[in-house]
């Protein structure tokens, strides 16, 4: 199996759940890389989704996780990027689903709509799921532009 690498990244309004985030998933043995912010201080989220998703779409890292107030914001910004498929996700089954049938490589969280524990369950089901390929692979092979 191949060693999964992940990018945080996230807006001031994500922050703090981002830290939170980076914590636990060190704990969990992932090999992360903060794409930022360093602060809470103000900050535009398309600044942190781009890094986050050339570092996916590159493949400098296997997937990315974008937390911003609504989650919106960075979703929008990550799918711009050729390759990367964002999936905003505010329940676990949706972080599953979203790899297994559309094979996510950038998870977005809702910071104001979700609590940590939440945070950490979704996660948690979008890292441990597989892409099931087979019916899935022709539609997300549709999803290029």
């Amino acid at each position: 199996m191949t060693k999964i690498t992940l990018a945080l990244g996230s807006d001031h309004a994500g922050f703090e759940l981002k830290n939170e985030l980076l914590v636990y998933l060190l704990e969990q043995g992932y090999e992360l890389q903060d794409m930022g912010p360093d602060s809470a201080d103000s900050v535009d989220y398309p600044d942190y989704a781009h890094k986050v998703a050339n570092s996916v779409a590159s493949g400098e890292n296997s997937l990315g996780i974008l937390v911003c107030g609504s989650g919106n914001g960075v979703c929008i910004t990550a799918n711009k990027h050729a390759g990367v498929r964002a999936a905003l996700c505010w329940e676990p089954e949706l972080g599953a689903l979203a790899r297994q049938h559309n094979n996510a490589n950038v998870l977005c969280l809702p910071a104001r709509f979700i609590s940590q524990e939440k945070a950490f369950e979704i996660v948690n089901a979008y890292l441990s799921a597989e892409f099931e390929g087979g019916r899935h692979q022709n539609r997300v092979a549709k999803i290029e532009a």
